[in-house]
């Protein structure tokens, strides 16, 4: 700890800069509250600075909690919002994210506008195609990304396009590149969201036109979605297991810079059916949710060491479930390997449930960075 005395012209945000900490650290430590009125030469507790700084990602939609909101928005460096669809005529669908926006802006966090060639029945490989095989609707769909971006006080964007036609990976690389040197032109970030590979060539629609090397070069964040090894409609094990995350950084960060990277995190679980049929579809779970499920059943909750992940079982109206879910162990396990890889940072999927020990825990390991 350390004495800082207030000097003329001092906010609150400058002094949180100069000395490298949160500014709800400093309200908590002196007993402040919301924007309080600074009084030159008064004394501030302060909290030694020696964490590392990293970068933060959450994604977000329009219509979450403003409770749930606010009391994530100190633990991020950016509100990522989901998400603006790309048309097959170069347009942009609009969301109504003002809220979120501005919420955002007033906690120093950075939005950005996230992009996806999403339709009715969710990512599409087709519309993906009808906009980078002419180029003429690629060049529209930029100008109109970035008069979207000036418009409504985006920091940046983040492009998730996903399940592109392997045959489209070229053309997806071009459209990064063009999209890339237009935003820096004009003073804006990119992020591109990737699919978790283990190698170059690994086969697949989610992951062949995902090329590491070349958005490592093109992005100024790459967020890795190292979650959904367990899914909704494929057997029950973590969401995120360690080891498999780590097979993904293994390869990751030979291709990417370390510093750019973000490990996509997990912000909710899965409740399975037993035994487990192919078809079936698991049910999604809050964390916390888990949690009271387990209580209210009286369930043991277990560790698996190889996953590093919690889980349990419970019984319903005679039928048998398993429950998968993240807790403060998955995290700080998953949080160690920021530090083990260099990676810049994390991104949450996504901000919709609370979850108050993974922000204890990351606020214990890491400063958050600010823009």
């Amino acid at each position: 700890m350390k004495i800082y005395s207030v000097k003329s012209g001092d906010n609150l945000y400058d002094i949180a800069s100069v000395n490298e900490v949160l500014e709800k650290d400093i309200l908590d430590d002196n007993q402040l509250s919301g924007s309080p009125d600074l009084v030159v030469g008064q004394p501030l507790v302060i909290r030694d600075s020696f964490k590392r700084q990293v970068t933060v990602n959450g994604y977000a939609f329009p219509y979450i909690d403003y409770d749930v909101l606010n009391a994530t928005l100190p633990y991020l460096t950016y509100i990522s919002s989901f998400s603006y669809g790309a048309n097959t005529d170069g347009t942009v669908s609009l969301i109504d994210d003002k809220n979120v926006r501005d919420m955002a802006i007033g906690s120093n966090v950075a939005p950005l506008m996230v992009v996806t060639n999403m339709d009715n029945n969710g990512f599409s490989s087709d519309v993906a195609h009808s906009i980078l095989s002419d180029e003429s609707i690629s060049d529209k769909l930029i100008d109109n990304i970035l008069s979207t971006v000036k418009e409504r006080g985006f920091a940046g964007v983040n492009v998730d396009f996903e399940y592109i036609y392997p045959t489209d990976k070229d053309l997806y690389n071009n459209f990064i590149m063009k999209l890339s040197n237009i935003l820096h032109v004009n003073n804006y970030i990119l992020t591109t969201a990737l699919a978790p590979k283990v190698y170059a060539d690994q086969p697949g629609i989610l992951y062949e036109a995902h090329d590491y090397n070349f958005h490592g070069k093109y992005a100024d964040y790459v967020i890795l979605m190292t979650y959904e090894w367990g899914y909704s409609y494929g057997p029950p094990m973590a969401v995120a297991p360690l080891n498999q995350v780590e097979r993904v950084l293994n390869y990751a960060v030979t291709e990417i810079p370390s510093e750019k990277i973000l490990m996509g995190i997990p912000n909710y679980g899965y409740d399975w059916t037993l035994p487990y049929e192919k078809g079936t579809r698991a049910k999604s779970i809050s964390n916390i949710g888990a949690i009271e499920l387990a209580r209210s059943k009286g369930s043991v909750i277990n560790f698996d060491n190889i996953s590093n992940a919690p889980y349990f079982n419970y019984t319903s109206d005679g039928t048998e479930h398993v429950v998968w879910f993240e807790d403060a162990r998955s995290i700080s396990a998953k949080l160690n390997l920021v530090s083990k890889y260099n990676l810049g940072g994390v991104s949450y999927w996504q901000l919709s449930n609370m979850f108050n020990q993974n922000f204890i825990v990351l606020s214990d390991m890491y400063r958050v960075r600010k823009v």
